[in-house]
């Protein structure tokens, strides 16, 4: 159960009458956005059309400008471009894009996406060493990396590369000695701190298209790889408001086109029709995580290749391995969840647990990290062995920093990096309890001595005739894409009687419920998402309230409303 916290501001006052109106949408949606921090008719229309026109020039974003110049001069000097990407989807969507614009402008390129057990995250001298002795020396561009490489750029640097790093990962005290970067966290200074590796690449590439329209004698159409920039986006979970809404509103809508073969073929592999028009949910739980997979369990250059491919025979094959390796990585992330939620069972007074197992896979850690989070609400660092030395990766609440919380322990660390909410680490096995000591001391330090509370944010309550009015779901439906930065609506019922209950899913995992609200008599239908053992059969005829988000549930093509259960309370 959660602590049930309203969003709404009483000195506020209500939203402006006539709004709701002037915008075409129910007057529950303006007054949704009026809470939240839009205080203009015009930012609420430009908020519900998000459209590409509202992009920030390339000159808004920290050293973009240099890093262009750069670029450009380096193709002019006849350099081919090395794009070194990253093992996950945003690495991956960020190298496909900039290959794919630097292709059709006929400049020599070739993707580096690091193994993820051998290589680890970001550069590395070997095999930097390794492509400049094969390929030369040319440009070394990075993409969703490189901002805290400083010996690999230096390296890069004495061997001939010219570097330009583009990240969106926290900068460090010291930056790499690169001939530019560009990275949206070295000011607050910018239309959206908060892009994501392939938001980086998108606006870089964006900027390089113009120059290089000089050289090639055409110019890219940039919206064609919009797709790319959506699914990197959302998988890597970064506010979705501002410059990042815009981006992920009108690539989702190239995901629905489905032109690039391997998204058409990605979405058949996860059960969608190829043109379906998908939700942001559905590209998080099943199009990214068949990409990740990739990584995870075996090369990210399946992803790539996919998503570069013309053909849709190879895209449907490699599709189908993404598949089975996702299916894979499933099981594997199932039982070192079930080790280290006993682990974590078995110390139950930390405020912040360091969970270790020698093989637990490293490609999984972090999703079994973010599973723990939500069991305990705790921050969790999750460690395996890796050679001479242990890596791991965390995941927080929103209460603590993680990023922070780990820099106050970088002294018995042999790297770390990350943002607030997740971040990654190595330290030496002999310094594993020592880690579990200092990271809860850090925690309770920051937090206090008592464990944390999950809160729920409840934007209004919602009568079932609000809640059943289709006018009322399409118009809630204008708010989306959802995800960090702009949650799905959640509000609360008035007092309901349950019907009935009852559990259905492959282990039976998950309830349905029939609730009929008192006063009005209105019966609807409530889905509880793996929560069988959080509503126990016994809330049958009992009164109870809800914390239910309101939806349209299209089954062979017949519509209905069904609200999903994010919290209740017996009254």
């Amino acid at each position: 159960m959660k602590i049930w916290k309203f969003r709404n501001q009483p000195d506020k006052g209500p939203c402006p009458a006539g709004w709701a109106d002037k915008l075409g949408v129910p007057q529950v949606v303006a007054d949704l956005l009026w809470q939240r921090g839009l205080e203009t008719s015009a930012q609420m229309d430009s908020f519900l059309s998000p459209g590409l026109r509202h992009l920030a020039p390339p000159d808004c974003w920290p050293g973009m400008q240099e890093a262009v110049d750069a670029l450009e001069q380096g193709i002019r000097e006849g350099r081919n471009v090395l794009i070194w990407g990253d093992y996950d989807v945003d690495g991956i969507t960020g190298a496909t894009l900039i290959l794919q614009t630097l292709r059709f402008h006929d400049v020599p390129s070739t993707v580096h996406l690091p193994d993820r057990r051998k290589e680890g995250y970001g550069l590395n001298i070997p095999e930097i060493e390794r492509l400049a002795a094969e390929e030369g020396p040319g440009i070394l561009l990075t993409v969703d990396c490189g901002i805290s490489d400083v010996k690999a750029v230096e390296r890069a640097r004495e061997l001939g590369f010219m570097v330009v790093v583009s990240d969106h990962h926290m900068p460090p005290e010291e930056l790499p000695p690169a001939h530019a970067i560009t990275n949206p966290r070295l000011s607050e200074d910018n239309p959206c701190p908060h892009l994501a590796g392939v938001g980086v690449a998108f606006f870089l590439m964006a900027a390089l298209n113009g120059k290089l329209e000089a050289m090639s004698g055409k110019r890219m159409d940039m919206r064609q790889v919009l797709d790319l920039v959506a699914l990197g986006t959302l998988a890597d979970m970064v506010s979705l408001t501002g410059q990042n809404r815009i981006l992920v509103k009108n690539g989702l809508l190239k995901i629905a086109e489905a032109k690039r073969p391997g998204l058409a073929e990605l979405k058949g592999a996860s059960g969608f029709s190829p043109v379906a028009a998908l939700g942001a949910g559905q590209v998080v739980f099943n199009l990214a995580p068949r990409i990740n997979a990739a990584g995870r369990l075996g090369s990210p250059t399946l992803a790539h290749d996919m998503l570069l491919t013309p053909s849709h025979d190879e895209a449907a094959k490699l599709a189908q391995t993404l598949t089975s390796l996702n299916d894979e990585r499933r099981s594997e992330e199932d039982r070192i969840y079930k080790e280290a939620l006993e682990q974590a069972e078995a110390n139950p007074k930390r405020l912040g647990f360091v969970l270790y197992g020698k093989d637990w896979h490293q490609g999984v850690i972090g999703i079994v990290a973010s599973r723990i989070v939500e069991v305990y609400y705790r921050p969790v660092l999750i460690l395996c062995s890796d050679g001479e030395s242990l890596k791991g990766s965390g995941r927080s609440v929103p209460e603590f920093d993680l990023h922070a919380g780990l820099t106050r322990c970088a002294d018995m660390l042999l790297g770390f990096g990350g943002h607030r909410q997740a971040a990654g680490l190595r330290i030496a096995p002999g310094r594993l309890d020592e880690l579990r000591e200092r990271f809860d001391a850090v925690i309770r330090e920051e937090l206090g001595e008592a464990p944390l509370t999950p809160s729920l944010k409840i934007d209004a309550e919602m009568p079932f005739s609000q809640a059943s009015d289709f006018t009322v779901l399409k118009g809630l439906e204008l708010l989306q894409p959802f995800g960090i930065g702009n949650p799905e609506p959640i509000f609360a019922s008035l007092p309901l009687r349950v019907k009935k209950r009852k559990a259905f899913g492959h282990s039976r995992e998950h309830i349905s419920l029939e609730v009929t609200e008192e006063g009005s008599g209105i019966t609807l239908q409530a889905k509880a998402w793996r929560q069988a053992d959080q509503i126990p059969e016994s809330i049958q005829g009992q009164r109870i309230r809800l914390a239910y988000t309101p939806g349209i549930n299209a089954y062979n093509g017949i519509a209905s409303v069904e609200l999903r259960v994010r919290d209740w309370e017996v009254l």
